[in-house]
């Protein structure tokens, strides 16, 4: 049977295109979809009615109703609308999946905002902290993935000395040439946190597991514990994500005779399961520093399990091991203890890269092993409970010369000083366990709470132990009653090569063990993101022994001190959001510093417990008492890619102790407790608790993009520091009759960092650093009372990058473009030794992202 083909304009394909409405040309009004199906039909049929001699069939399409006019929004209604479409914005990005601007595959940082890698908007601990950063009532900076690996911010150290509020301490022996921070002015050396968790270890850390570093300013016990006067550090470690598997590798190599690998690796195993894994390796020297090493391997391991949805473990070790040679410094002139002329050697005249160490004894190993095993169940909606678990082990092993006692001379070359050797075997090994329970809920006033109880118990133990024999290691070499060579030139250094001994440790450890039992509870109340109102209560109960060997009389005699204190702390907060983008706030903390809490310290002179030995006493003084206001505003600008953060702030330190060298004539005025000053050195140490300290200030900072193609991020912090409370006599009465009114040591008073980059074209990127640290003044303890100083400096470094293509860049670095002689800290003795700072270097690092 034959059919007539339908004519194609006739075909009702097109209906099936478009289910909207049609408009009609004649008439100008609008045909419903319904009427268009219905034409067509009628008009398919009509072609068939002529082949079958059928009638036509005539439909009427149906009229649209009239729409009703809208009216127009009002100006609050269409920012609350632009507003919750902004919301969802920033909800789609940082759950997708994120690639760099160059195009390079690369792992996320969950906590930088996508679109502006240099502006974080939250920090690691979101129960302890629920809001963004934004909205949190305390003074944070955020070093992002791409600020340190833009700053080459190889180690902790690189990475807080870049930033504005931070200063670098040292020591005698124990931590002095490790992790030792000052933050807005107070010694934060045990305040450094390993993903939530105190890390007391003294060490030198790496950053090659690092996925940021978080500096929360201002007095914390609340949130950390004992301690944290000026601020806390903590060290956000990369973690394995089921989102994508992905293989990094870096290669550095520096002027400086640098060599480094870092192998980032992240395996998707399944939807459940996912594995990461990390190494470093690196062998270095330090730019302007002679014969000094800078050695290091290590490598990392973390896995990530979520069984259902409800539940997530993940796990990780840690492995990290630097080696080399330590660097002491140089030597610091002085025409005479009655002047605060003078300053680091270098500055006068000595070869800036002169090293006063012995190369065939001087050595250094510090190292961590560091284990974590973490669980978040979701209970319901509202509830979650989590558990962190956590072991580790860090090693100081080294021995060093510190270049101390110049002598000087005319002409000024001809001065000598005494190398004077340090060393230290600490062992520190750290059980710790913390359990928390989040509840969200919605009270009757219209507040959404997020409430945090918790529990924690911690159970840290230290070794230190020291070398026998560091004596003159060359024969008819000059040296000092204690056996240190003297008469070695500040010029032209001659013992450098001496002949090395066998080392052997002394055996007669000190041994200290804290263990602490904390509860705490928080909450977080927010009414409609206009009031937000936060507060929590800690109590710790923390207990401290220490056992070791001293003389007494000629003969070594064992001995032990412990000490138990119950410390309560609370904080207080108040945002009012005047808009979406913005935040005022004022918050109120507190902290304390029981004695001990310092590992590195085994003396009460230096944060430690002494132990007591048979025929002699110890003072134990109460916690040192902080307390800090804070009044500050932060605002999200550019399309909310930039964060501006601005506060006053004021820290004092109450019952603060200080040290006093007292002869036998006045021991019984000055020392609150009974002491025996030996009759070979004519004095001892006595401790006294009593003092007070003030720091005010303002700190400043920005982080995010500018433009879609400028990111930024820096601050500037300004402090002015007192002593208004003293009882121990000033070290250098003929300058300063007493310690009131002197500011504080070891601070940098007023110190600025910018890092910059600009992204030239899709191919190439150009950045850099100015860094800027005033005077810092040295003295005993806090007080600025030696008349010894370090001068103020600015840095400058600058990088270049280029993306190849969508896995392959290269980069270069220039720090120190100047080649800038500076100095990071110096002791607090009358004759210091004064850290240098590195010299000019530059690194070329290729990186591949697959």
């Amino acid at each position: 049977m034959s059919m007539t083909k339908t004519p194609r304009s006739l075909r009702p394909v097109a209906v099936r295109k478009s289910f909207g409405n049609n408009l009609d040309a004649a008439t100008g009004k609008t045909v419903s979809a319904v009427a268009s199906l219905i034409a067509v039909a009628s008009v398919s049929s009509g072609a068939q009615a002529q082949q079958s001699n059928l009638p036509p069939v005539t439909v009427d399409a149906p009229v649209q109703r009239p729409r009703p006019v809208a009216s127009k929004p009002a100006a609050d209604q269409v920012r609350a609308r632009n507003a919750l479409r902004r919301a969802a914005q920033r909800q789609q990005a940082a759950t997708a999946p994120v690639v760099n601007p160059g195009g390079l595959a690369a792992d996320r940082d969950p906590y930088a905002n996508p679109a502006a890698p240099y502006m974080a908007t939250r920090v690691q601990a979101s129960g302890k902290f629920p809001e963004p950063i934004l909205n949190t009532p305390k003074s944070i900076t955020v070093l992002t993935k791409d600020v340190l690996e833009d700053m080459n911010a190889t180690s902790l150290k690189r990475a807080i000395l870049s930033t504005a509020g931070v200063t670098l301490g040292t020591g005698e022996g124990g931590n002095a040439f490790g992790d030792r921070f000052f933050i807005r002015g107070f010694d934060a050396r045990n305040d450094i946190f390993i993903d939530g968790v105190r890390d007391p270890g003294v060490s030198v850390r790496e950053n090659f597991f690092t996925e940021q570093v978080e500096i929360l300013r201002g007095p914390g016990s609340t949130f950390a514990g004992r301690g944290v006067a000026g601020g806390a550090i903590n060290i956000v470690t990369k973690q394995a994500t089921t989102e994508k598997s992905f293989y990094n590798m870096d290669t550095t190599f520096g002027t400086d005779q640098t060599k480094r690998v870092t192998l980032d690796v992240n395996q998707v195993i399944n939807p459940t399961l996912a594995v990461r894994a990390g190494g470093l390796f690196q062998d270095a020297d330090v730019a302007g520093r002679d014969f000094v090493k800078d050695n290091r391997n290590g490598a990392f391991v973390a896995t990530t399990w979520k069984p259902v949805d409800a539940v997530k473990v993940t796990a990780g070790y840690i492995h990290t091991e630097l080696t080399g040679v330590p660097d002491f410094g140089v030597p610091y002139y002085r025409p005479s203890t009655a002047s605060t002329a003078g300053g680091p050697f270098p500055d006068f005249g000595a070869n800036r890269n002169n090293w006063y160490g012995q190369i065939n004894r001087d050595f250094y190993r510090t190292g961590q092993d560091i284990g974590s095993l973490n669980a978040e169940v979701q209970i319901t909606p509202d509830l979650m409970v989590s558990n962190r678990f956590r072991a580790s082990r860090s090693t100081q092993n080294y021995v060093g010369t510190l270049p101390e006692s110049p002598i000087n001379a005319t002409p000024l070359s001809a001065s000598t000083l005494t190398m004077n050797p340090q060393s230290r075997l600490q062992i520190t090994d750290v059980i710790a366990n913390q359990t928390e329970a989040t509840y969200k809920f919605q009270d009757g006033a219209g507040f959404k709470h997020t409430a945090l109880a918790g529990i924690e118990v911690d159970r840290e133990r230290s070794s230190i132990d020291k070398y026998l024999g560091l004596t003159s290691e060359g024969n008819g070499v000059p040296v000092s009653p204690s056996g240190s060579p003297t008469g070695v030139s500040v010029f032209f250094p001659q013992d450098t090569f001496l002949p090395g001994k066998a080392l052997a440790l002394a055996g007669l450890p000190t041994k200290i063990g804290i263990d602490t039992v904390s509860g705490y509870v928080m909450d977080s109340a927010n009414y409609r993101d206009l009031l937000i109102l936060n507060g929590g209560f800690r109590y710790d109960n923390y207990q401290i022994n220490t056992s070791g060997y001293g003389t007494v009389g000629g003969v070594s005699q064992f001995g032990q001190q412990s000490a138990e204190f119950l410390i309560p702390n609370f904080n207080l907060g108040l945002t009012l959001k005047p808009l979406p983008n913005g935040s005022v706030y004022v918050a109120y903390a507190t902290s304390a510093n029981p004695v001990g809490a310092e590992f590195d310290g085994t003396s009460t002179a230096y944060g430690g417990l002494t132990p007591v030995l048979n025929g002699s006493t110890n003072q134990i003084f109460g916690p040192e008492k902080n307390k800090a206001i804070e009044l500050g505003t932060k605002w999200e600008l550019f399309d909310r890619h930039l964060l501006l953060t601005a506060a006053l702030f004021q820290t004092t330190k109450d019952n603060a102790r200080e040290s006093q060298n007292i002869t036998a004539a006045t021991a019984t005025a000055t020392c609150p407790y009974p002491v025996t000053v030996p009759a070979t050195t004519g004095s001892v140490s006595c401790i006294t608790a009593g003092a007070a300290y003030r720091i005010r200030g303002i700190d400043l900072g920005v982080g995010g993009k500018i433009t879609d193609k400028w990111s930024v991020f820096g601050g500037l912090v300004l402090m002015q520091s007192e002593v208004t409370q003293s009882l121990a006599p000033s070290a250098n009465k003929t300058l300063y009759p007493t310690n009131v009114g002197r500011p504080l040591a070891n601070v940098a008073h007023e110190s600025f960092s910018l890092l910059s980059k600009y992204q030239l074209t899709d191919v190439w990127e150009l950045g850099g650093q100015a860094v800027y640290r005033s005077k810092i003044y040295g003295g005993t303890l806090l007080a600025a009372n030696q008349g010894t100083s370090i001068p103020s400096y600015w840095r400058f470094d600058m990088f270049a990058e280029a993306k190849i293509n969508k896995n392959w860049q290269v980069k270069l670095f220039v720090n120190n473009i100047f080649d800038k002689r500076y100095y990071d800290a110096l002791y607090q003795s009358a004759a210091p030794f004064v850290l240098e700072a590195p010299g000019r270097a530059a690194y070329l690092v290729i990186s591949a992202r697959y």
